[in-house]
Parts: C-alpha cells; structure tokens; sequence
C-alpha cells in the first residue's frame, strides 16, 4: 500500500509522464533507442526548428530519459533506459491490478453460471 502511494506520487514519475506525452519526444527517444546521435542528427527528420529540438530534449533530459554530452561544438545525446523503469513498473502495477480484478470477475461469472444451470433457471 505505501509503495503503491509512493509510486504514484513520485514527481520524477510526473516528469517522465511529461516527457513521454509528447510525439515529438517519443520519435526522438524512439531514434536514440538505435544508438547515441547528435542535436544535428536528431533535428534533420523533424519538421521544427532547432531549437524546438533542442527544447524537446531539454525536457526528456530532466525527465532522466536522456543524458547527453559536449565535445567541442557537438552535443551528442543518448537514451538512459534506466529512466523508464519507475513507467515501466506504474503500468505493470496497474496491468496487475485490472488482471486481478477481471480474473476475480471471470470467477465470478462462472460461479453465477454454475449456480444458474443447478437450479434449472
């Protein structure tokens, strides 16, 4: 109960949420589960400018999804996968939850069918 609280009131999930709404972010964490790739390498797909790019990465940076690095004038990118666990166990948590309760229901449907064909209605 206290980690289900935990879990779902953890703003660095907020944030992950966040970044992971957007299209746009989820094409580029899409392109960086290929392998590290550059601002520049990122933006030329993209129908947005530059810095819209580099804002979207801003956001996937703070979120933890993205690390990226400087040398000299190129400011490579790349994926942290480890930033999507605490999703990856909100939704398992919430799969769970729903299986449970339609295993719970399908039981129950069942007894009620058994008991409909005994009595003979």
């Amino acid at each position: 109960m206290i980690l289900k609280y935990v879990l779902n009131n953890e703003p660095d999930l907020d944030l992950k949420f966040h970044a992971l709404a957007d299209g746009t972010r989820r094409n580029l964490l899409e392109r960086l589960a290929r392998g590290p790739a550059s601002v520049s390498e990122l933006a030329r797909p993209l129908a947005i400018s530059l810095p819209a790019v580099v804002q979207h990465l801003a956001v996937l940076e703070q979120s933890g999804l993205v690390s990226s690095r400087k040398v000299g004038r190129v400011r490579t990118c790349q994926l942290q996968p480890q930033g999507l666990q605490a999703v990856e166990r909100w939704v398992e948590d919430r799969r769970n939850e729903w299986e449970r309760r339609l295993d719970r229901l399908g039981a129950y449907l069942a007894e009620t069918a058994d008991d409909e064909e005994g009595t003979g209605s």
